[in-house]
């Protein structure tokens, strides 16, 4: 894997790095409520030295129904500044699971204009898999303030990927299972019908990890991509249950040097629950 700080480094890039005084390490673990994980108790009981907890949920805006949307630029930078995080930092963020959480923190960064911001390939359990060294400590802060250029052209809201679903000049890219993506599976939240965004294609995002949860290569998640029917000359929007995973795709994207992809943030817990709103149910 070929480590790049603006995209996805190494376990052995950040055990060569970890002393850097300009480092900030990266709790963003995330779990759905179902998998009965308490991310904070587990940071708590175990992190990677001097990790901050990023609470994906608590960082967002509370003004929303939806869950964990884009944050208000000043909630932002005030609970980045809280954790000692700021301008001239190179930041990595990790999570429980290998690769899933940490890439949607990875992504908010990015829109807020951040772009010295890494994921840690293979996530917590190849870190510690690998033998290097945890803590229970709380980290030290230094407040650092933190300058936010905010990306409009990489998050999408409902009204955009309406117009983009009607005029098919985007691919839009569910990361949801193919079971869920046809509407064959019930969705984990009440309420929302079943089926997909018409025209949108399929590519389940464990299908740009490898099996030991780090990231393809850039030829395989070119593959995986255009296996699915995706035309990657194409600006790319990228969805799924709510925001999440959808962000796996955005920074696979990414690592094959692909740039003009965006997020929609509300992703289907919120167009599943608009009545008014088309759903298509099967392959297509």
């Amino acid at each position: 894997m070929q480590d790049d700080p603006k995209t996805l480094v190494s376990t052995d890039w950040l055990a060569a790095h970890l002393k850097d005084p300009d480092l900030r390490v990266l709790d963003a673990s995330w779990y759905l409520p179902q998998q009965g994980r308490d991310a904070r108790a587990e940071y708590e009981a175990a992190h990677i030295p001097g990790a901050r907890f990023f609470d994906i949920d608590e960082i967002s805006d509370n003004r929303s129904d939806l869950p964990h949307m884009v944050p208000p630029v000043e909630k932002f930078m005030s609970k980045l500044r809280a954790m000692g995080v700021g301008d001239g930092h190179q930041v990595v963020i990790y999570d429980g699971a290998g690769l899933f959480s940490a890439a949607r923190v990875w992504w908010l960064f990015r829109l807020m204009g951040q772009t010295n911001v890494a994921v840690l390939d293979g996530g917590f359990p190849k870190w510690q898999a690998e033998g290097h060294p945890v803590e229970d400590l709380p980290p030290v802060i230094r407040d650092r303030h933190m300058t936010v250029r905010v990306q409009n052209h990489m998050v999408r809201d409902v009204t955009q990927v309406s117009a983009a679903a009607k005029l098919g000049d985007h691919e839009i890219i569910d990361a949801r299972s193919a079971e869920r993506f046809r509407g064959d599976a019930p969705e984990p939240r009440e309420g929302l019908r079943a089926g997909h965004i018409p025209g949108s294609k399929n590519v389940p995002f464990g299908q740009v990890l490898n099996e030991d949860g780090t990231m393809k290569d850039p030829e395989g998640i070119r593959a995986a991509f255009e296996s699915a029917g995706v035309d990657l000359s194409k600006p790319a929007i990228t969805s799924c249950g709510s925001g999440v995973t959808a962000a796996i795709l955005s920074l696979a994207l990414e690592r094959t040097g692909k740039t003009d992809h965006s997020l929609y943030d509300g992703s289907w817990v919120e167009w599943g629950a608009f009545p008014t709103l088309p759903v298509a149910t099967g392959e297509n």
